[in-house]
């Protein structure tokens, strides 16, 4: 009997509507704590969304030689900035890790072993995005890694294997900015609820929009190509942009 229900339990997963993938531009941590136009359409897409089995969560901020899952029961928070106030510091997002997903996670990826790591936590990527979706911590999470060492083509292709996990009851986030140069940030009187942007990072990213629309990925995975304003861009977009243009 026991069997059979969890048989029935996994049919159950395996069989789930597809869910759907989110790629979240998380920008300033103050966002985890401030009430501002981004925190605000974060908490409208955690309503919207069917509530998941577990997420899967790519953070541009966990960069390693090799791709990993964390695998820890208890992830901790990872205050991993400088210069904020400490009430930023003092958030702790308290989620379950989930040893089902990434052994699920494992066994999905056929193009490159998935290490198991258990010293990561939950970055700032992560948690200032899951704690405006999912205040109630109640879903578990696991963070991959983004291979450093790897072209764009190898994540998008690392992809492909991922989009099976959406019809198993997990979403999949993913949590950077397409246009992210800190070296070059504009913000208008620092209001965060009036988003602003040089022309450049505008035209940056209508070109995204553009080829995502027409599902023209190979010149996002060669972005450098588009133009001067895409080479403005930071290092992450070579990673994390072409992994999430195959699952979107």
């Amino acid at each position: 009997m026991k069997l059979n229900a969890l048989n029935k339990l996994v049919e159950q997963y395996d069989n789930t509507e597809t869910m759907p993938v989110l790629f979240i531009g998380h920008g300033s941590p103050m966002n985890a704590i401030e009430d501002n136009v981004f925190s605000r359409e974060m908490q409208r897409l955690g309503k919207d969304v069917a509530k998941p089995k577990a997420i899967l969560m790519v953070s541009a901020h966990w960069e390693t030689k090799g791709t990993f899952v964390t695998a820890q029961e208890k992830p901790p928070t990872i205050h991993d900035f400088g210069g904020f106030p400490q009430a930023l510091f003092d958030v702790q997002y308290p989620a379950l890790g989930s040893k089902w997903l990434a052994e699920e996670t494992r066994q999905t990826v056929k193009k490159t072993s998935v290490g198991f790591d258990e010293t990561w936590g939950f970055d700032h990527g992560c948690w200032s995005v899951t704690k405006n979706m999912f205040p109630l911590a109640d879903i578990p999470i696991i963070q991959l890694s983004l291979d450093y060492t790897k072209p764009a083509q190898y994540h998008y292709e690392l992809a492909q294997e991922l989009s099976t996990l959406r019809k198993k009851g997990v979403l999949i986030i993913g949590s950077g900015n397409m246009v992210h140069n800190l070296g070059m940030v504009a913000m208008k009187n620092n209001d965060f609820n009036t988003p602003y942007g040089h022309d450049w990072a505008i035209e940056a990213t209508e070109t995204f929009k553009k080829h995502i629309i027409a599902n023209d990925h190979q010149p996002l995975i060669n972005y450098s190509s588009l133009g001067k304003a895409l080479r403005f861009l930071f290092q992450h977009l070579n990673i994390i942009c072409p992994l999430f243009i195959h699952l979107h």
